[in-house]
């Protein structure tokens, strides 16, 4: 880290008061007792100043406040925890993804984190929505004890007017102390010093142990996802982009390039990572976007490559030079490395957040094991059954002790943020894209070759050339081979890539070792959906890999 090189003054620090502006609803309701000072709602620029003041960060070369998490430099998933009380217990899918605690455990540490936030000598709060929709957002209140955290949840969710402000009224409180460990008696119950503990009865998250700030939006996301379902709209894990008449929603979990692909300068960015799908059309959940920016290039990503050099920025883990560049090719403190910046900042982007029904689903995954093409097109069964497989490879970095690619299958593309069962949300995504007709792509973003041991991912210019070419009809006009494990159909050809690249077999050295990796890999699949057949329609369960 270093030291600004930017005059103070454009960044300057507010007068006490002059941005303390609030809703109706007082933070005595949360149980805090504040004996400091208190900071309602303040503005990136003023947030960011205080942040350097505090010492949790410095600016880049370019004026981008640019932190460090410490240890935690992913999500903590076996550190999260939903109270298994009268509301959760027949809603939510408990297991190894969605684990519960006990209210006493939630009441205990509910009275720590009150507390320790209580006896800070400085509070940041931020009042906010999550949701583009006005008719299904839901609000927001966030008090930490960190002001670049404020900026981070100010520069995700969506800032309200002024006069939305006043009459602001949290239905969801998020408190949060990433420098408070659990004590140890709690730790028996947890699984580390960190938690994040979710009561849907008593509409609260509580976050400590861990300076990672996607967990501040995971949890949003996780509730959002409870939520909808239950009047009949589906929460997605997905960007999603319009050209006003043409809508695409890429699902896939982190750096499976959700965020890569929906920055288009063709087509207007809705939002990168977290929607959902009404009776209306789509609608973002958040107000900006948080980028992988591991080996970030400008010629590669342009878009979020500026982002990277405006001012309002957060950069995550990433390593400055001496005179302040960032290098983001430097892995030191992890492989995921992040950037958050609003929307605003993406030149082409949909400003209302919202776009019409989507004429393409697109499954994103990283294949590791090179046996998936480059692109394929799915029936409606092949589109529910690998949604609810989830296929990808986590990426190095993305959570803790990753350190290599690893398969993995994530129900719905973001299991680990889907508190029901993941059939509730295959049904909905099957209705919806039969009522509108939605056509569905399988897109792999990882390897080929002879997997990731062999080779290195697929260039982007010809994931981008597949993609754009679907989006665009243009595939229609080529020849599809139907692949013999899977069944799902691949394209003989398209403009500006290989055709030797289409089909993963004719890469291989030893087309006799792919056939081997098939095979395991389709059985792979079929292990995994057992535990959903019993409740999947016959015509998706035989949509698999035979």
């Amino acid at each position: 880290m270093i030291t600004p090189k930017i005059p103070e003054a454009e960044f300057p620090l507010p007068k006490l008061g002059t941005a303390d502006l609030h809703g109706p609803i007082s933070l005595e309701a949360h149980g805090l007792d504040p004996r400091g000072i208190v900071r309602w709602n303040y503005e990136t620029p003023e947030l960011q100043q205080h942040a350097l003041r505090r010492g949790d960060g410095a600016f880049s070369k370019h004026g981008v406040l640019t932190c460090n998490t410490g240890a935690r430099t992913g999500r903590s998933p076996k550190d999260k925890f939903i109270v298994r009380d009268e509301v959760s217990e027949d809603t939510v899918w408990w297991g190894d993804i969605n684990q519960s605690c006990t209210p006493e455990l939630f009441e205990r540490m509910r009275n720590h984190i009150q507390w320790f936030l209580s006896h800070r000598d400085e509070l940041y709060v931020q009042d906010l929505f999550c949701g583009a929709d006005p008719a299904h957002r839901v609000s927001l209140r966030m008090v930490t004890e960190t002001a670049w955290h404020a900026a981070f949840a100010r520069t995700m969710f969506i800032r309200p007017t002024a006069r939305e402000l006043v009459h602001h009224a949290p239905e969801y409180t998020i408190l949060h102390a990433p420098h408070l460990l659990a004590d140890p008696e709690a730790i028996r119950e947890l699984n580390s010093n960190a938690f994040v503990l979710l009561s849907l009865k008593h509409k609260l998250v509580l976050i400590g142990g861990t300076q990672y700030a996607g967990e501040i939006k995971k949890a949003m996301f996780s509730i959002m996802n409870y939520l909808l379902p239950a009047t009949g709209q589906l929460p997605m894990h997905c960007s999603c982009n319009t050209t006003g008449d043409n809508t695409a929603v890429f699902f896939g979990l982190s750096g499976t390039g959700k965020t890569t692909l929906s920055a288009d300068p063709t087509r207007r960015l809705v939002g990168d990572d977290e929607h959902g799908w009404t009776g209306t059309g789509i609608f973002n959940f958040e107000g900006g976007c948080y980028a992988k920016l591991i080996n970030l290039t400008e010629e590669d990503e342009p878009a979020i490559f500026a982002t990277t050099r405006m001012p309002g920025s957060i950069m995550e883990n990433v390593i400055l030079a001496p005179d302040g560049t960032p290098d983001f090719t430097d892995t030191s403190l992890t492989a995921n490395t992040r950037g958050a910046y609003p929307l605003e900042y993406i030149p082409n982007r949909e400003p209302s957040g919202l776009a019409n029904h989507p004429q393409n689903i697109v499954l994103l995954t990283c294949d590791a094991f090179g046996v998936l093409p480059p692109i394929s097109r799915l029936t409606p069964e092949q589109a529910a059954y690998h949604f609810i497989s989830g296929y990808t490879a986590k990426v190095a970095g993305t959570e803790m002790n990753i350190n290599q690619p690893t398969a993995t299958f994530s129900a719905c593309f973001g299991a680990p943020f889907m508190p029901r069962h993941p059939g509730v949300y295959a049904k909905l995504l099957t209705e919806k894209m039969a009522e509108h007709h939605s056509r569905c792509w399988l897109l792999n973003t990882g390897w080929i070759a002879g997997g990731a041991t062999q080779s290195g991912r697929i260039k982007i210019k010809w994931t981008r050339a597949l993609l754009n070419a679907a989006l665009e009809g243009r595939l229609d006009e080529a020849d599809f081979q139907t692949d013999p494990r899977f069944g799902f159909a691949i394209p003989q050809s398209c403009p500006e890539v290989p055709f030797k690249i289409l089909n993963p077999r004719d890469t291989w050295k030893d087309p006799a070792a792919y056939d081997t990796q098939t095979n395991q890999l389709a059985a792979m699949f079929r292990d995994n959906f057992e535990p959903f057949a019993a409740d999947t329609p016959e015509p998706i369960r035989n949509a698999g890999p035979c």
